[in-house]
C-alpha cells in the first residue's frame, strides 16, 4: 500500500503537458503497489474464517471491495466539484494520503502477529 501512496504521490506532480511515458511509469508504480498488497490481503482476510464460512467471507470482502470503489468515485466526485481547477492534483494527493493511512493500518496487522486464524470446524461439547 505504501508503493501506491508513492505512485499515486509521483502521478500528482505529473507537469500539465506530460509525456505517454511519464504517465506509463508512474501509473505502474501504482498498479505494482496495489497487486502487491490486494493478493496477500485477501488472503489474511478470507483464511481467517472457518472453511463453512468461506462463502460469506468471500461475500463479505467482495461487498467491502465494492462499497470502498463507491466511496472512492463519490470522493472524486465532490472534490473536483469543489476545487474545481486543479482537483485532479488534489484528488491524487488525498488517494496518497489515504493509501498511506491503509499501508499504517496494514502494518498494525504485522507488528501485532496478525489475526488468528479460526478452527477449521469446532468439535460440539459433548462430543
Amino acid at each position: 500500500m505504501a508503493v501506491l501512496a508513492v505512485g499515486l504521490e509521483l502521478l500528482s506532480q505529473l507537469a500539465p503537458h506530460a509525456g505517454v511515458a511519464d504517465i506509463v511509469w508512474r501509473t505502474a508504480i501504482c498498479g505494482i503497489g496495489f497487486g502487491i498488497f490486494q493478493s496477500p490481503n485477501n488472503r489474511a482476510m478470507t483464511s481467517v474464517a472457518p472453511r463453512r464460512r468461506s462463502g460469506a467471507a468471500g461475500g463479505m470482502l467482495a461487498t467491502a471491495r465494492l462499497t470502498g470503489q463507491t466511496a472512492g468515485a463519490a470522493g472524486v466526485a465532490l472534490i473536483f466539484r469543489l476545487q474545481g481547477h486543479g482537483a485532479t492534483n488534489r484528488t491524487l494527493i488525498v488517494a496518497a494520503v489515504v493509501a498511506a493511512v491503509a499501508a499504517c493500518v496494514s502494518l498494525t496487522r504485522l507488528v501485532g502477529g496478525g489475526a488468528t486464524p479460526v478452527p477449521a470446524d469446532p468439535v460440539p461439547a459433548d462430543a
